[in-house]
């Protein structure tokens, strides 16, 4: 008898040690899956969650937990982890000065800048939407302005449930703890980008590494950081111009690729060691859509001067595939520009250029899953991407409305929701909530 409990106090001490071993996040308890959106287009980083269920009716008046007003602009999108909600802006300060308008000749839809801004990081309380702490982590001059419709904080942060990393582009990439403290900084230069429209690509995380896209009119490069350190372990440099699309890592042969979309070329790179593997032309000029990844299949496209999207078999590929057998389908018509094509089970969605027009496709053969829908309700553009939750797809225009249809064979459309502020940027869906930033507030929609 005292033998065994000797045993069982040995065995308590040695779980003991074990649980004190094991790291704690002070920030609460590791959601599950479908409790976070820790990068823009979510936890599969194709626009869906797992198992969100967000409701799929709301107004200013119904189904709205919280709204709050933001500490300046942006069109980044936010993201949820734990009991934190994570938004990036940006805001004028000061007095107004002179203005700058660094733009091309005869373009007219850059803003010019007047003011010092600050860009901020702030943690709101994903249950109140109480603001638990709001970092500054730089104040500047903007040397371009951007589009009339653009911000200065477009790209989205991005978490691994230890740390935020904040790209705010020309004004620096930052890394932040939970509690807003600043752990490190890399100032990658200034970009300039085509017609001063303003810069929006959001950086990636894949295991130990934060990966960065620098497209712009001068010397292009993409470059992967060390995410505790913000130690530089590659550069590689890129023949491109103004891109504005996100990288998406995808793993293939057994290896992990970084693959980017842009006008010249879509590239795929070796993760580890930033070295280029495969590259291949098809796309137009200012692409912002970022690509899909299904069962070896790369969907990329855009909408520019030309309408054109891409399947493209990555196994296997090495070098130039222009032209060759890895390029398995091309399609001209219905092709997004702003907002990119998400992935839903075995079927893509996309909208047509920026327009209320959705889009279903088999990704492996290119072919149309029935008719494109009229988005009835949506009366402006659509600049963020749809994303897609609890069998439903939602799809929100800049006029503040939201489309949801059924995600099934026949799509219909169950609702078509409202709200006072006008949205750019890609809503958020974690476990009961979906999260719509928009011009002016940050709401919280969720059932009661």
């Amino acid at each position: 008898m005292n033998h065994m409990k000797g045993n069982e106090l040995r065995w308590l001490r040695i779980l003991l040690l074990v649980a004190l071993a094991v790291p704690c996040h002070t920030h609460g308890d590791s959601p599950a899956l479908n409790e976070t959106w820790p990068n823009w287009r979510g936890p599969l980083s194709n626009g869906t969650s797992p198992s969100a269920r967000p409701p799929i009716r709301w107004s200013e008046s119904e189904n709205v937990r919280w709204k709050i007003q933001l500490p300046g602009a942006g069109h980044s999108s936010p993201i949820v982890w734990g009991h934190r909600v994570f938004v990036l802006t940006a805001a004028p300060i000061g007095e107004a000065k002179p203005a700058v308008h660094d733009s091309a000749p005869g373009v007219h839809d850059s803003v010019p800048v007047t003011h010092v801004h600050e860009f901020r990081v702030t943690a709101l309380n994903r249950t109140n939407g109480a603001t638990l702490w709001s970092k500054v982590v730089c104040e500047e001059w903007p040397h371009e302005g951007g589009h009339t419709t653009g911000s200065q904080a477009s790209a989205s942060p991005v978490t691994d449930g230890e740390r935020i990393y904040a790209f705010f582009g020309s004004r620096g990439l930052y890394c932040l703890d939970f509690n807003g403290t600043v752990l490190w900084t890399n100032h990658l230069g200034k970009m300039s980008t085509h017609h001063a429209h303003g810069e929006g690509s959001s950086p990636v995380l894949h295991r130990e590494l934060l990966i960065v896209n620098w497209d712009q009119e001068g010397d292009c490069f993409i470059r992967a950081f060390h995410k505790v350190t913000g130690r530089e372990v590659w550069k590689t440099k890129r023949d491109e111009k103004t891109s504005w699309s996100t990288p998406l890592v995808i793993e293939c042969d057994g290896k992990s690729q970084v693959v980017v979309a842009a006008t010249k070329r879509v590239r795929g790179y070796d993760v580890d060691t930033g070295h280029e593997i495969w590259q291949c032309a098809g796309l137009t000029d200012n692409v912002v859509a970022s690509p899909i990844y299904h069962k070896g299949m790369l969907v990329t496209g855009n909408s520019y001067y030309v309408q054109a999207m891409m399947g493209i078999r990555v196994s296997g590929a090495r070098g130039d595939v222009t032209g060759s057998e890895h390029v398995a389908w091309k399609l001209g018509r219905l092709t997004p520009y702003v907002p990119s094509p998400i992935l839903y089970g075995d079927r893509m969605y996309f909208v047509r250029h920026n327009q209320n027009v959705l889009s279903r496709l088999d990704p492996q053969t290119g072919q149309f899953l029935g008719e494109p829908l009229r988005l009835e309700g949506i009366r402006d553009f659509i600049f963020s991407t749809p994303v897609g939750a609890g069998g439903h797809i939602y799809v929100t225009g800049r006029d503040g409305s939201t489309v949801v249809l059924r995600h099934d064979e026949k799509n219909e459309i169950v609702s078509l929701n409202q709200l006072k502020d006008s949205f750019s940027a890609t809503a958020a869906v974690a476990g009961s909530e979906i999260f719509l930033r928009g011009e002016r507030f940050l709401y919280c929609v969720a059932a009661p």
